[in-house]
């Protein structure tokens, strides 16, 4: 035990606090059980300990620790939770609960968790885990009681904020869609945001970049394999075959991206002959915040809808895994798709490229793209690349990387 305390108090010191996510701000901090969900690389540690350090130093009693340390082989979480009680500790906070080596057939971490918040009142308890954490059919039912929340990558915003360039609040979309001539202004007043633009899109998303873009990259194809190898098959029986075929599915999806998925053909490549098993498998990948679908309906069951295109999650992924940024069109899109679906819901639209919470429709292109197809919608802009300050409905690409 006294090892789990002198860890907890070592990190609580060393942890940087200069920069914090906005999902800081976002999270209720108030609620008794708080789950964070994101995956492997985007920070979830770093903000439960940026957390747990600043109630440390207002005299709050606190323990952080991770249920892959040596303690939880031999102990449970409820152990733990019944000492904590006992001594006064009011906030704990777990980190990679999917690691936790359960202690008995006929439980797991998510049905101590729950034990713990039914049997402790006075003890708040918040855990980390995958993406894929909704996968999980745990034993322990937590949907009444925990309040949820998924962080993604850093924003554009966050990038510089967390390089030292600028600093700028999060802007929301009606404001861009009003203002977004005068923010533009603003932003410009203090940098030149093109350039960072570019480099927010090779190295920016994941925060860890440290000036070596090979080794940055080689990072991220690390995380990508044990996404595949070692989290997927804790919510899902997959055999080492099923998760060879997903990788290259991936690989197959990222050179192509956005892709207009033939599945009949993809299953081919991928030697699956079950339509029911490619389904299930982009939604793994999607899960696991690999790729994003886009669906023209966002009703029914996503395992068993074809979606409409597909993309790399993110930028620096489809980097790592192949995409050249000589893909323009393709690099655009997955940026602002990335973006915007962290705060809104994104469609796939008759006419466009996207359809945002179900009313706007946006065109997405270079500074010489036109309205010519967004005549026919009462709310339609264009994402222009390239440009600093828009003009009308014509807004530039590298703003919309300030909504969170």
């Amino acid at each position: 035990m006294d090892i789990l305390f002198s860890t907890s108090d070592r990190l609580f010191r060393s942890i940087d606090t200069r920069f914090q996510r906005s999902l800081m701000d976002r999270i209720d901090w108030s609620q008794r059980m708080i789950e964070i969900r994101g995956s492997r690389g985007v920070g979830k540690t770093t903000l439960m300990l940026q957390r747990a350090g600043m109630l440390h130093q207002q005299g709050v009693k606190v323990l952080y620790a991770s249920l892959d340390t040596p303690y939880f082989f031999n102990n449970s979480i409820v152990d733990l939770a019944e000492y904590l009680n006992n001594y006064g500790i009011t906030h704990l906070f777990l980190d990679e609960v999917h690691r936790y080596p359960s202690k008995h057939k006929q439980s797991d971490w998510s049905l101590e968790i729950k034990n713990v918040y039914d049997t402790y009142p006075g003890l708040n308890v918040v855990y980390s885990g995958s993406s894929i954490l909704q996968l999980y059919k745990g034993k322990g039912d937590l949907s009444g009681r925990k309040a949820g929340y998924l962080m993604s990558g850093l924003s554009f915003r966050e990038y510089l904020a967390l390089q030292g360039i600028a600093h700028f609040d999060p802007v929301g979309l009606p404001r861009i869609f009003s203002e977004h001539e005068n923010l533009a202004r603003s932003v410009t007043e203090q940098m030149k945001p093109i350039p960072h633009f570019r480099d927010y899109l090779a190295h920016g998303y994941y925060p860890f970049y440290s000036g070596d873009i090979e080794i940055y990259q080689s990072r991220l194809r690390d995380i990508v394999s044990l996404i595949i190898d070692t989290d997927l098959p804790y919510v899902a029986s997959i055999s080492a075959n099923a998760r060879e075929q997903l990788k290259r599915m991936l690989g197959a999806v990222s050179i192509t991206v956005p892709h207009v998925p033939n599945l009949s053909r993809l299953a081919v490549m991928m030697h699956i002959t079950d339509h029911r098993t490619m389904l299930k498998y982009l939604h793994l990948l999607e899960e696991a915040a690999l790729v994003t679908m886009l669906r023209s309906d966002a009703k029914g069951n996503k395992i068993l809808q074809k979606p409409d295109k597909i993309y790399v999650n993110n930028t620096n992924l489809s980097r790592a895994l192949g995409l050249s940024e000589s893909h323009a069109g393709t690099e655009r899109e997955t940026f602002f798709l990335s973006q915007l679906s962290v705060t809104g819901q994104v469609r796939y639209p008759k006419d466009g490229d996207f359809l945002v919470d179900n009313e706007v429709v946006f065109e997405i292109g270079g500074k010489q793209k036109s309205s010519r197809q967004l005549r026919n919608h009462k709310l339609a802009y264009i994402a222009a690349d390239d440009i600093e300050i828009g003009f009308a409905s014509k807004i530039p690409l590298w703003l919309f990387g300030f909504l969170y």
